[in-house]
């Protein structure tokens, strides 16, 4: 059910509470969140209807809007109207989580026309891998060809539980991506494997950049890592001016993570308990200082509950009055959208949580910010999805 006002305010109070009670010794501070009354205002319009879980948001240099849908549909926007892109999706594997998932348009979309996405695959019925796959869209944008497969071999569970996959870019141009650990206990920690983690790629070749933290090692999924012990990060964003990346990240039942990553270092999840456990114990905390004292602590947590955050992204412009330089984080299962005030070095002062999308709109899945300056978010309820615009308000 969604969330209804008195609901959203017992939902408030849990996340103040998650910020001050059980979870402070995995948290720099405990941030306030302050009342909805004192959030700067916000317009949502409906851009379009008709999608089927949204799953990520791409701009074109013409003003048309990329959206891809979960369960292997490619979607062109074009003021309000949506057209179908034909694409041979035959080969994604559209399971649990998994499916069509992150998108990201290439910075030379202009000459090259080329898009990648991240995907579950199949060969048959049976689950091979996720893959990021570069496409190419036609002049008139009614279809999209595959040029390759950029990068192949994140692992893959055959119910798509923890898929991740959120692609973005690093602001040296370097491409970022967000993956899940597929609900298998030995990936968060290993870094040979590429799930649970945040990979460093060029986003021409997939392969791994000359100075990432591990490029030494003799294996090279080892070499893409940028990033382990990560659960399953869904959001993936660079703060702008800055190059500080941020993530989100899904908790199990507790502990959704908010991250700001450093290269090379260890976000504590491992559900293996250092290989001595070989089912997918969730019971372990996300970020397990005890085993691993240097794992780097989150920037802030949900506490008790969960809200399974999603897609996060930085508002920029001067529209933004007061929240301009803000994080903003949405909801799947808590069915908002979440503003993070920042200091300079990442530390989270303050979470709003903008009353305009309270029991309005349910599960939210990306958020991107568009050449226009708004934000721009899709709905994942499954059936006549939205894709909305969010601008500051009256």
């Amino acid at each position: 059910m969604r969330t209804t006002a008195v609901a959203a305010f017992a939902s408030l109070f849990l996340l103040v509470t998650a910020c001050s009670g059980a979870s402070s010794e995995t948290v720099q501070s405990a941030p306030p969140v302050t009342s909805k009354s004192a959030v700067t205002k916000l317009k949502v319009e409906q851009v379009t209807a008709g999608l089927e879980h949204g799953w990520d948001v791409g701009f074109l240099p013409d003003g048309k809007i990329l959206v891809t849908q979960r369960p292997g549909k490619l979607a062109l926007v074009d003021g309000g109207t949506k057209r179908d892109v034909t694409a041979d999706f035959s080969d994604v594997l559209v399971r649990g989580e998994g499916g069509l998932m992150g998108m990201v348009i290439s910075k030379d979309f202009a000459t090259s026309r080329e898009f990648i996405t991240c995907q579950t695959h199949k060969e048959g019925d049976n689950a091979v891998d996720i893959r990021l796959v570069t496409w190419r869209l036609s002049d008139d944008g009614a279809s999209a060809t595959k040029v390759k497969d950029l990068l192949t071999g994140l692992p893959v569970n055959p119910s798509g539980r923890h898929s991740g996959c959120r692609p973005a870019f690093g602001a040296d141009g370097a491409l970022l991506v967000g993956t899940g650990d597929t609900a298998r206990p030995q990936h968060p920690q290993d870094r040979t494997s590429l799930g649970g983690k945040v990979l460093r790629v060029d986003a021409k070749t997939g392969n791994p950049l000359p100075d990432n933290p591990f490029i030494t090692s003799a294996n090279p999924n080892e070499q893409r890592v940028f990033t382990y012990g990560h659960r399953n990060v869904q959001g993936v964003t660079v703060r702008p001016g800055t190059g500080q990346v941020f993530t989100a990240e899904h908790g199990p039942t507790i502990d959704d993570e908010v991250n700001m990553e450093r290269a090379g270092a260890n976000y504590g999840w491992d559900p293996s308990k250092g290989g001595t456990e070989t089912s997918y114990d969730e019971d372990v905390p996300m970020t397990d200082t005890k085993r691993f004292p240097d794992a780097v602590s989150p920037l802030w947590t949900t506490g008790e509950i969960t809200e399974a955050i999603c897609g996060a992204e930085f508002l920029t412009g001067s529209q933004w009055g007061t929240i301009e330089g803000s994080l903003a984080v949405t909801a799947l299962k808590g069915q908002k959208l979440l503003l993070f005030r920042l200091d300079e070095t990442g530390k989270v002062t303050e979470v709003t949580l903008p009353p305009e999308f309270d029991d309005k709109f349910g599960r939210l899945r990306a958020v991107r910010s568009g050449p226009d300056g708004a934000l721009y978010v899709t709905t994942s309820e499954g059936k006549d999805d939205k894709l909305l615009r969010v601008t500051p308000g009256a």
